[in-house]
């Protein structure tokens, strides 16, 4: 694949390595299916909102939710 490269510009090429690295986060042929069909979807109106986004990030499993913050108190010495 990465010999084919050399003939396309570089846009191209970055978006194909960035749809390589995405496709790599995915591990099963499910996980693929789900996230393909929801970035087709997302994008079929030509506007992404910011929790779609967010969704799309969650089911290629590069967004985690933030950490919860410890309540002040919590892990104080006795």
């Amino acid at each position: 694949m990465n010999w084919i490269l050399r003939f396309v510009s570089q846009d191209t090429r970055d978006l194909i390595t960035l749809g390589q690295r995405i496709v790599g986060c995915l591990n099963t042929p499910e996980e693929r299916r789900v996230a393909v069909e929801y970035g087709i979807e997302m994008f079929k109106d030509g506007r992404v909102e910011v929790g779609e986004w967010a969704r799309f990030g969650s089911k290629l499993g590069v967004l985690k939710a933030p950490a919860k913050k410890k309540k002040s108190g919590e892990n104080k010495p006795l």
